[in-house]
């Protein structure tokens, strides 16, 4: 009989948890949910705003369709307007992005490397002086880069938004982290001992080790680069070498300036639909290696 009350006494606090823990639940789902609207809301009114034409776009439902053939309409103008300048702005925001990833990726992993497993004079106050760049706002850093640029003829130009983009420190501080919590050094002394030297170690013993890191740090730089609209703006005022941020920004104060009185204001947003496929698509390719990237330390 003791034995029967014992087990009804400790049944009764187990009963009582479980709905709690249910309620815990469907809280956290419902949040989730609240929160995946609230970021998929913009894209929703971007795809739908892109299936109207100009008197439409201020005239109906703003979250609904109104005639998804103009959707098709709106594509052939965007990319027929003034000449197709529009595929000039993203064929130069591609290469912007690419050349700036590629090459802050290759300077984050030498100098991330560099600071995990090499000992020299102000290694500390070099990467303490690193990580408080990541502080600095990049819009703070515009006028300054602009004037030094200027100095030596390359403003107005493509390497103005592309040699700015080569440091992120963000990316450095990132390679370091997974160089210090995935390499061991005895895996390194071991390839010295075997006779390779210290490049052939970098290639052959760290690049595979480090490819994780190196997706995500090419992932955020070309993403970053792919968005930045104060330092092209800053830099170029040649149309022709707009990326898409300032060119759409452009044709918006077109339409301003107009009082939307021609196409402008469909076109901004079908071409800002258009912008952002090409990070969806890259982003989806290469999550995988951006999740490993970022939980290496958790898992150690």
């Amino acid at each position: 009989m003791t034995t029967v009350a014992a087990t009804a006494v400790t049944a009764v606090p187990a009963t009582g948890r479980r709905p709690s823990a249910a309620r815990g639940r469907v809280t956290v789902n419902v949040v989730m949910v609240a929160m995946i609207l609230y970021f998929l809301l913009p894209f929703w009114w971007l795809v739908v705003a892109a299936t109207k034409g100009n008197d439409a776009l201020f005239s109906t439902a703003a979250l609904w369709f109104h005639s998804p053939g103009s959707f098709f309409t709106n594509l052939q103008q965007l990319f027929t307007y003034n000449g197709g300048e529009y595929l000039r702005w993203m064929g130069n925001t591609a290469i912007y992005a690419g050349v700036s990833g590629v090459g802050a990726t290759a300077v984050a992993t030498l100098a991330g490397y560099a600071f995990a497993k090499y000992r020299f004079p102000g290694r500390n106050l070099l990467f303490s002086s690193l990580l408080g760049a990541i502080m600095v706002p990049a819009t703070a850093l515009a006028i300054p880069t602009y004037l030094l640029l200027s100095k030596v003829a390359l403003t107005n130009t493509m390497w103005a938004v592309i040699l700015p983009q080569l440091l992120n420190p963000f990316g450095v501080y990132l390679v370091r982290v997974y160089v210090q919590e995935s390499l061991p050094d005895e895996l390194l002394e071991a390839a010295r001992m075997d006779g390779a030297g210290e490049l052939r170690v970098l290639w052959s013993v760290a690049l595979p080790t480090l490819k994780p890191a190196l997706v995500t740090v090419l992932l955020f730089s070309m993403v970053g680069t792919w968005n930045n609209f104060f330092l092209p703006l800053v830099m170029l005022n040649d149309d022709r070498l707009f990326p898409l941020t300032v060119g759409l920004q452009s044709w918006y104060e077109g339409a301003m300036i107009q009082s939307g009185a021609n196409a402008l204001f469909t076109l901004v947003i079908a071409g800002s639909l258009v912008a952002i496929l090409p990070l969806i698509v890259t982003f989806l390719l290469l999550q995988r290696y951006w999740r490993g990237g970022l939980t290496v330390g958790s898992l150690k």
